[in-house]
């Protein structure tokens, strides 16, 4: 049952509503990418999907959903940037290879200031990121979820109203895998569909010898997808190129660096595209 709100501010929530209906009926696909807790590279592997996307000249826009750690402007080397209004909507940032990106970030006075807010305001503030933003025709919105399974989480999923998958990034460690489990289960409960698990951080890359050292062990996240029963998309290692590349707001996926790492990338890239269109 639907809260019984004033008459005014009915109207205004129906209006929003209405409003995100006609956006993302312009957007083919809704890409989540999750993770069941923090520090496991989801930002860097959702701002380089999204650039893999572009590269192979599909429209992509991605949406940085974590409002209390917006990252995806320092990703994209786009912190500082500020987005245009027009006709009363938000213009999206545009990014290398016309990609549109719209974060909370984007809207700070200062690159540290926090943003203190209760979970309702959350919701509200993405809700408002989809209903006023221009986003236009897109093949691909790729979302950039809070990392967890809490309330935000749940309340930017139910606001898609229809996500076409949810990629989930873990690193192997245990502790991490336990997380991971918990993301897809509360994938199924709310009926979106999981194109897969991604095992990030598998290995570390020795940049003098090349030697891999398996810091976080390795292979928990193929374990968790067999178990669960979801695809396994592949695994990443921890390389400090991507590392450096990241901090200064270079996508690997768009350099000649790291190239190993870029193949395994794209070969998930391909995965994913191949489950999506698997559910037609």
């Amino acid at each position: 049952m639907r809260p019984i709100y004033p008459p005014k501010i009915q109207k205004e929530i129906e209006e929003r509503e209405r409003r995100i209906r006609e956006r993302l009926s312009k957007i083919k696909y809704k890409i989540a990418i999750m993770s069941g807790k923090g520090g496991v590279g989801k930002t860097t592997f959702a701002v380089n999907f999204s650039y893999a996307l572009a590269l192979k000249g599909y429209k992509v826009g991605i949406l940085d959903a974590d409002i209390y750690g917006p990252d995806v402007p320092i990703a994209m080397g786009l912190l500082g940037k500020h987005p245009e209004v027009s006709m009363n909507e938000i213009l999206p940032v545009q990014g290398p290879l016309g990609i549109k990106v719209m974060s909370i970030q984007f809207f700070l006075d200062r690159e540290d200031e926090p943003l203190i807010w209760m979970g309702p305001l959350v919701v509200k503030a993405i809700q408002q990121l989809i209903s006023d933003v221009r986003w236009g025709e897109l093949d691909f919105l790729v979302v950039d979820l809070p990392p967890g399974t809490g309330d935000e989480v749940l309340g930017i999923v139910k606001t898609f109203d229809k996500i076409d998958g949810i990629i989930i990034v873990v690193t192997p460690q245990r502790i991490a895998i336990h997380d991971a489990s918990k993301a897809v289960r509360m994938s199924k409960v709310v009926g979106v569909k999981v194109l897969g698990i991604v095992e990030n951080m598998s290995g570390f890359i020795c940049p003098h010898c090349g030697k891999v050292t398996y810091i976080f062990g390795r292979g928990g996240g193929k374990e968790a997808a067999e178990k669960l029963e979801v695809p396994f998309l592949g695994e990443l290692p921890l390389d400090i190129r991507i590392r450096e590349l990241t901090d200064k707001g270079i996508p690997f996926i768009a350099t000649e660096e790291a190239k190993d790492v870029k193949d395994k990338f794209l070969k998930i890239v391909e995965k994913v595209i191949e489950g999506l269109n698997a559910n037609k």
